[in-house]
């Protein structure tokens, strides 16, 4: 497929931290997606929280099926704007390989644990993944991964972080824009979980349909879907109604963007840098789409089950913190420093590697009383 001018071109990519030869048949930015697939990371991804902490139900969405979901709609769009969908689907793959276990309560408490010793950020956890953590080469540490992806991974980044990035930081400090893979991928990540949220929500019974009622999105779409098949299953009238409302956000997103690069004419990635995000809803669409988000957060994100699984995920995260904080012996023999101010951030990696199941196992072994009579 022939790319766009503005696209993020293989062979005019600002190369890798590490040089590496050229040869065979992939493009960097295919090399990048097939290393992200292949690495321990994103496996782990299988048994980490979106939403519902992950031994309570086999249907719900996990960081490895949100990720999948949000590569296939972020490929379909780059395709249309004629993007480079390797770099894209690399970015989407790629973009939660550093979050905690337990979702965003684990992210909440561990930044919090961390306050005294530089914070904690997933989206930056997850470059350290790729950049440091992974263990895959001889030559050298992480994958290597190319700077437009990279780049594409670190959608957020406070200030102070940046300024410790060197490159790759300079665009939080100089007001500049990422490619426009990295800005699809980010957007296709709000879309997936925004809509997947709401059918998990659905199937966990913490939301139903006559709450839905409420917004704009749903009324669009579930009355015209019962009324074209009126007698299909209400789960039926719920995947075609989240289909479509993912479908008609996908379609307003790609108009938007049309538009924009209409009337900007960029003939460079550079240009795309150098130019406000053009990546976004149109008006009317990003309304409803912030009404389904604050929808979302009253009422499935603050439901009071989701509230206790939440609770005890900061609980678990926090108390494994100050115990391996206090005693480094705990942990495994690879996170142990000699240096003490090495020690909190090594700390963090064991903490965020961990799956929910295996951050569970850990505490049990820690605290309790039952575990000392099962050895």
């Amino acid at each position: 497929m022939r790319l766009a001018e503005y696209a993020s071109h293989p062979e005019q990519t600002r190369g890798r931290v590490h040089p590496e030869s050229t040869s065979g048949p992939r493009t960097a930015f295919q090399r990048d997606r097939d290393r992200i697939i292949h690495s321990t990371a994103f496996r782990r991804l299988e048994y980490k929280t979106q939403v519902f902490v992950n031994h309570e139900g086999d249907l719900f969405r996990t960081r490895l099926t949100h990720s999948l979901e949000v590569a296939q709609i972020a490929r379909s769009i780059a395709r249309v704007l004629q993007l480079n969908e390797d770099l894209t689907e690399a970015i989407a793959l790629a973009h939660d390989l550093g979050h905690t276990p337990f979702g965003h309560a684990g992210q909440d408490a561990l930044n919090t644990c961390m306050q005294a010793y530089g914070g904690f950020e997933h989206n930056l956890q997850s470059l350290r993944v790729v950049d440091a953590l992974e263990e895959r080469y001889a030559a050298f540490d992480g994958l290597n991964l190319c700077f437009e992806t990279r780049e594409g991974i670190l959608k957020h980044c406070s200030r102070r972080n940046a300024q410790r990035l060197g490159v790759l930081g300079e665009r939080f400090l100089n007001g500049k824009s990422p490619s426009l893979e990295a800005q699809l991928a980010n957007v296709a990540d709000e879309i997936a979980y925004n809509n997947h949220d709401v059918d998990d929500g659905l199937r966990s019974g913490y939301l139903n349909l006559s709450q839905l009622e409420e917004l704009t999105l749903w009324k669009e779409h579930f009355p015209k879907v019962q009324d074209l098949y009126p007698t299909a299953s209400e789960r039926r009238w719920i995947n075609e109604t989240i289909r479509r409302i993912i479908n008609a956000q996908i379609a307003d997103l790609t108009e938007s963007v049309q538009q924009a690069l209409e009337k900007l004419k960029p003939a460079s990635v550079d240009e795309i840098r150098n130019s406000p995000e053009l990546v976004k809803f149109s008006r009317p669409m990003s309304e409803k789409n912030t009404q389904l988000k604050q929808f979302l957060r009253s009422n499935l994100y603050c439901h009071y089950q989701v509230r206790r699984m939440t609770n005890k995920a900061t609980r678990i995260v926090s108390e494994l913190f100050e115990a391996f904080l206090k005693d480094p012996f705990l942990l495994p023999t690879q996170f142990q420093r000699s240096d003490r101010e090495e020690q909190p951030r090594k700390i963090a990696d064991y903490i965020a590697g961990m799956t929910d199941r295996y951050a569970m196992r850990e505490y049990r072994k820690l605290f309790s009383a039952n575990e000392m009579e099962s050895r």
